[in-house]
């Protein structure tokens, strides 16, 4: 008989971290959620030695193994502060030197472990085929099913090599859709066929190089199942295309189950049933756990759930946790490992119409962010400008261009594919504030340099031609990479 305890290993609730009082507020959540026996964490956000902590306690605390999730796609540091942060994958692709691909997977996976998170929910093998896409943007290895597919292998093979599980995501892909599934439930009208020959190519390949887990996306694929559900509870997709076509036998785990485009007109606990019974091992944040246990625990019952479907599941989960290498120092990153990675975001950096001008004395910046009514927490877009005055300059924040300055006008322009922003143009009104910059700085006989910190698709949007470092992101690494790049103009 299936026991409450044993679908309490199907979730995996998310711990986060927040400014000030660390996850002390969590802590009832967390307690609760080892008493139950939940099969792993996700932690989102904290500091690197804190996680340490905090994934040694769980572990030792927990009567089984526990999967420790983050979400690294572009290093650990994109999570914990300490860490190293890395660009984007695009960013890195755009290099043409995957060996610079492997040697990311390979730290962000060293960085991981010897913080005791085990499995990177990582990488992306959606692709990027539209412009119009809100979600996917330099996540994505590239538009090209075949090179794409070997820049997942190389990930893979490179990150599971140091005993991190990586997650191929989100099959069966994001690629073609135009809707973000944090607020709703996509549907992608495109011919089986097709997607078969080319959106999932990276998937086959994720297969083949034996990738540990298989995440799933919340998008409806109507040639795929005609039911219309989004993949996350679609048996025709993961029982039938995943398991029995393509022959995958690892652990298959749900996007965040409080995404809007997981229910499919469901509550989270009827979802979570749905998604486990459709094929998924395994629920990320699968919002309050008793209502959720409640359910599962009923279906069990009730034969919903059928128990040799669930102790498949949980065989899997068993599996996976006891393979993940535990945290240790013998293969610790070295210090120049992580001076790479800062040396990697220089390169990745590029200047469209340029070149750039040369900086005067003092630097005004002005931050235009289009993205400031995006709930997504994101890092401040202050380090940029601390990053210039720790090198030496004297940058100062401006709402215009002033008098007191007559070198370049630096814009930082922060503009990205984030979750729950759902668009993936510029707003006019951040096109009508650069434009205006522009001119106030050309009537002052000034010249101008655009920063954009996001996608270089945003900045391309702008309607006129200035100088513009595109530093793909604006993460820390890369406020402190643009910095640095921008510094190098100076006058001797």
């Amino acid at each position: 008989m299936t026991t409450r305890r044993d679908l309490a290993q199907l979730l995996i609730p998310v711990i986060r971290w927040a400014p000030g009082v660390g996850v002390a507020e969590e802590r009832p959540r967390i307690e609760a959620a080892l008493a139950a026996g939940v099969g792993g964490f996700q932690i989102v956000g904290g500091e690197q030695d804190v996680v340490r902590a905090l994934a040694k306690e769980l572990q030792v605390k927990s009567k089984i193994p526990l999967l420790m999730a983050a979400e690294l796609e572009r290093g650990a540091g994109q999570q914990f502060a300490g860490a190293t942060g890395l660009p984007p994958v695009a960013a890195i692709v755009a290099l043409q030197d995957i060996e610079a691909l492997r040697r990311a997977a390979r730290l962000t996976a060293r960085e991981a472990r010897t913080m005791g998170i085990n499995w990177n929910l990582a990488p992306v093998c959606d692709l990027d085929l539209l412009a119009e896409n809100p979600v996917v943007g330099t996540r994505a290895l590239g538009s090209d099913p075949r090179k794409v597919a070997t820049l997942v292998t190389a990930w893979i093979e490179a990150c599971q090599a140091e005993g991190v599980l990586a997650c191929a995501k989100h099959f069966p892909g994001l690629g073609r859709t135009l809707q973000d599934s944090a607020v709703e439930v996509p549907v992608v009208e495109w011919p089986a066929d097709q997607l078969k020959e080319l959106d999932l190519h990276p998937f086959r390949a994720a297969i083949s190089a034996g990738v540990a887990s298989m995440m799933t996306s919340h998008v409806a694929f109507p040639s795929l199942d005609s039911s219309r559900v989004p993949a996350t509870l679609s048996r025709e997709m993961l029982q039938w295309l995943l398991r029995q076509q393509l022959k995958f036998d690892h652990l298959i785990v749900s996007d965040a189950m409080t995404l809007a485009g997981a229910h499919g007109g469901h509550d989270i606990p009827q979802a979570a049933v749905l998604a486990v019974r459709a094929g998924c091992d395994v629920l990320l944040d699968p919002g309050e756990l008793e209502p959720t246990l409640d359910a599962l625990e009923r279906a069990a019952a009730d034969g919903t759930l059928e128990p040799e479907r669930l102790r498949q599941s949980m065989r899997r989960r068993l599996k996976w946790a006891q393979w993940a290498s535990p945290p240790n120092e013998w293969r610790r990153p070295s210090g120049a490992d992580t001076a790479w990675g800062g040396l990697l975001a220089e390169r990745v950096l590029r200047v469209e119409h340029g070149p750039l001008p040369v900086l005067g004395s003092m630097t005004e910046v002005v931050v235009v962010d289009d993205d400031a009514a995006v709930p997504t927490p994101r890092v401040a877009t202050t380090v940029f400008t601390d990053t210039m005055r720790v090198g030496g300059h004297d940058a100062r924040v401006a709402t215009h261009p002033s008098a007191a300055s007559g070198g370049p006008l630096v814009i930082a322009l922060f503009a990205d594919y984030l979750s729950a922003k759902s668009r993936s143009t510029l707003l006019s009104s951040t096109i009508a504030q650069v434009g205006a910059l522009v001119d106030e700085a050309t009537a002052m006989q000034r010249e101008t340099i655009v920063v954009g910190f996001g996608d270089p698709r945003f900045a391309a949007q702008l309607p006129f031609s200035v100088p513009t470092l595109a530093a793909w992101s604006g993460d820390r690494v890369m406020q402190q990479a643009a910095a640095r790049s921008l510094l190098k103009t100076r006058k001797p």
